[in-house]
């Protein structure tokens, strides 16, 4: 088979799709340049601050920045929050208190969160008294009867979605879905507070889940919204109320968000963030690209060849150990940075399952960057995500489709 004919004929079956995905980019990056207008961004905001960080200027023009695009009344953007999972527990932590109940209607949450409300003598939502129950989805959809049942039954404080697919067969949640269960939601009960986790979601369509009549989202500066420049951090964006409770957890009650210095350069993060719905844009072609030949290939993938993804996340599921490996160990080989390493499958802190993880990336573990992981178990699924350029994934995906056919023909 020949790899660049099968490539060329998926990217020109896919022209609508990267059309499409270029339209949501340029409306995202209108916005982000409104916002840095308007609050007038200049040099003095990259200034690095010390010791308290009073009246950081960098710090809160940033978050005031980061909310304005989310739509959101307040935000906290924020260096000291070191990944995902810990601006989740952030906002986990900053709103539930002992006796609450949060529901999850997007069923599992993804595993490193597990620990986070369900470990035991950890510090954990659980070992603090709060509830978690979760409902599953149904054919990728909301179940509508079990989450109107539930919330009669358990009377729920919070509710808690996932945007993305995690380590699950399914199309990430799309902005129309996420906007129809917040009105259902709040028919049923104005009160509830609806939290959503936001990662590989951020730039993919043409509004964020706070528009939509979502209470409160969270997510990682080392995903889209760096746009691959951001060397670490997290976000918490939302209500006023409810960011400013989780600013007393991330410092301390009574202080809140009037502290926290960073000595380094603020300039990656403002960069970072206007660059990153075109950089969102490369990795979602990227996903389109990879999920179209894989496809032709004979692989079952998700998003399939004809949607728009509602992450950056490309799933394809081969079936078997080994060629899981070497799809894993192709992307790491055409990484910029460390591809001499061979991957291997390990025992990673906070997953169930040994994982195989392919990142050759330039700021550790970010997921805009194009890497691949996958928990070694049965059917045998890589999530492959990111890239910061188009080019940089279509010759990622010329190899993984030549190493895998030439496997398969030996």
């Amino acid at each position: 088979m020949n790899t660049e004919r099968l490539i060329e004929e998926c990217e020109k079956n896919s022209a609508q799709i990267f059309a499409a995905i270029d339209g949501i980019a340029y409306k995202n990056q209108v916005r982000v340049l409104q916002a840095f207008k308007k609050f007038k961004i200049a040099l003095r905001h990259f200034a690095p601050t010390t010791g308290y960080g009073y009246d950081d200027t960098g710090r809160d023009t940033l978050s005031e920045v980061f909310a304005e695009i989310f739509e959101a009344e307040k935000a906290i953007v924020s260096p000291m929050i070191t990944s995902g999972t810990h601006a989740l527990t952030l906002m986990l932590f900053g709103i539930l208190r002992p006796g609450d109940v949060m529901l999850s209607i997007t069923g599992d949450v993804y595993d490193t969160l597990q620990g986070v409300i369900e470990g035991k003598g950890t510090g954990s939502l659980k070992d603090f008294g709060i509830k978690y129950e979760k409902i599953e989805l149904e054919n990728g959809n909301f179940n509508l009867p079990d989450i109107k049942d539930a919330i009669k039954k358990l009377q729920p404080k919070m509710i808690f979605i996932q945007r993305s697919r995690g380590y699950s067969w399914r199309n990430a949640l799309s902005v129309s879905e996420i906007k129809n269960v917040c009105k259902f939601l709040k028919e049923l009960a104005p009160s509830l507070i609806i939290a959503v986790d936001n990662c590989y979601g951020e730039f993919t369509a043409e509004h964020e889940p706070t528009a939509l009549g979502a209470d409160i989202c969270a997510g990682s500066m080392i995903k889209n919204p760096g746009g691959g420049l951001a060397p670490t951090g997290g976000y918490i964006a939302g209500k006023s109320n409810l960011i400013e409770t989780v600013g007393y957890r991330l410092t301390a009650p009574g202080v809140g968000t009037e502290v926290g210095s960073y000595a380094a350069d603020y300039r990656p993060f403002y960069q970072g963030l206007f660059m990153a719905p075109h950089v969102t844009a490369q990795a979602l072609k990227g996903a389109v690209l990879f999920g179209a030949v894989f496809s032709k290939l004979g692989y079952e993938t998700s998003p399939t060849e004809n949607d728009i993804p509602n992450d950056i996340i490309c799933s394809i599921k081969f079936g078997n150990k080994e060629d899981l490996i070497t799809f894993c160990r192709t992307v790491q080989s055409v990484s910029p940075i460390d591809s001499h390493v061979v991957p291997y499958p390990w025992d990673m802190p906070g997953y169930g399952n040994q994982v195989i993880m392919a990142a050759g990336t330039f700021v550790q573990g970010a997921s805009i960057e194009l890497s691949a992981d996958s928990p070694i178990k049965e059917p045998y699924i890589a999530y492959l995500q990111g890239g910061l350029t188009y080019e940089h994934i279509k010759f990622a995906v010329t190899q993984c489709a030549a190493q895998i056919i030439a496997k398969n023909t030996k």
